[in-house]
């Protein structure tokens, strides 16, 4: 049977697995139910982290989203009442050269951990999707009713994904909120999280880089776009408004409002070089960049028409371009100092295991 809980009967806490919740987006999510008085649980094989994002108030499972039976050992055992999804890969540029690792890891894995979710029983089902579906989009901010058409291997496989979870539930009667964010930048303003990947993609994260001097230059893909200024135009949300957004989403899908398609976004469109420009003035400090071509399937323009999720959720961007990179700006400055504190300086625990095994 599956549990369906009914938020306005059910007190916090209730228990949540994060996929992928050692990662940027999951971890500001873990972040926002913990401030929610939630309990969660992160499953994440540090394949694209270290574990430094991971909140400390968390349960860590080290381990495969994938993993059948190490999932459904956790979501018995805790009695889950929902699973979040962020444990996919995401970038464009390597989708197109290891086809097969995004579409085993995007598809395949959701398709495993949603059979797993719905046969412990689990009610309620939440994908982290991406705008990428929707491809070159058709010149004006996208709803959720636009035409699916993507133009890369990463945005084919999260399509791919979104259907077949809807398939799954449709059979099984498992509750599904699916988002679909558009340039997700920022920090969590408390600077507890931010974006640490071991091989940065994100325009905001290299930038903050190079403002700091910890990186020489900032390679700007395609410069002859049809925008204003040639530079790609991209629709960037705060992360900590991606947050919140997923946690309205799960207790829409709890009081039966799912099946339910969201973008998250700011209906705000902003160049590459406008970015740019902006962290220049906010971090007083140059950036020094260089054109380079454009990457395979980059899409010139993306803009979110969020309204749905405003109007039927009352969800509201609380953050501007400005904020974000202010936000963005000090997490990279405190990683940089906490990188400069002496070898010998013993770390904080981060986390209390209930598990430390990598599954196969």
């Amino acid at each position: 049977m599956l549990r369906h809980d009914n938020c306005a009967s059910v007190s916090p806490p209730l228990t949540v697995l994060v996929t992928g919740g050692a990662g940027y987006i999951g971890s500001n999510t873990a972040l926002a139910l913990l401030d929610a008085g939630h309990e969660v649980i992160i499953l994440d094989d540090f394949s694209t982290s270290d574990g430094r994002l991971v909140p400390p108030a968390a349960r860590l499972v080290r381990g495969k989203a994938g993993d059948r039976a190490l999932v459904a050992e956790i979501l018995n055992r805790e009695q889950v009442s929902a699973v979040m999804h962020f444990a996919a890969s995401i970038s464009v540029n390597d989708s197109q050269s290891h086809p097969a690792r995004y579409y085993r890891n995007n598809l395949a894995t959701t398709i495993d951990l949603a059979e797993t979710a719905s046969a412990a029983g689990v009610g309620t089902f939440i994908l982290s999707s991406t705008a990428a579906v929707y491809g070159e989009g058709e010149g004006r901010p996208l709803s959720e009713a636009s035409r699916l058409d993507p133009v890369n291997v990463y945005g084919r496989s999260k399509a791919m994904a979104e259907a077949a979870l809807l398939d799954i539930a449709a059979a099984t009667g498992m509750g599904v909120g699916i988002l679909r964010y558009f340039n997700a930048a920022g920090a969590d303003p408390a600077c507890r999280s931010g974006q640490a990947t071991q091989h940065p993609h994100h325009l905001i994260e290299i930038a903050t880089q190079v403002a700091t001097g910890d990186r020489a230059v900032l390679d700007i893909y395609g410069t002859d776009y049809p925008t204003p200024d040639g530079t790609a135009v991209r629709d960037y949300v705060h992360v900590a408004d991606i947050a919140q957004a997923h946690l309205l989403v799960m207790l829409a899908v709890m009081r039966g409002g799912g099946p339910c398609t969201y973008n998250v976004g700011t209906g705000n469109g902003s160049s590459v070089q406008m970015v740019i420009d902006a962290l220049c003035a906010v971090s007083q400090a140059p950036v020094r960049t260089r054109a380079a071509g454009r990457r395979a399937g980059d899409p010139a323009t993306l803009v979110a028409d969020s309204r749905r999720l405003q109007a039927e959720l009352g969800w509201q961007p609380r953050y501007g371009l400005e904020d974000m990179l202010r936000h963005a700006l000090a997490w990279e400055q405190s990683r940089q100092q906490a990188a400069a504190k002496p070898a010998t300086a013993k770390p904080a625990p981060l986390v209390r295991h209930m598990f430390d095994r990598v599954s196969s």
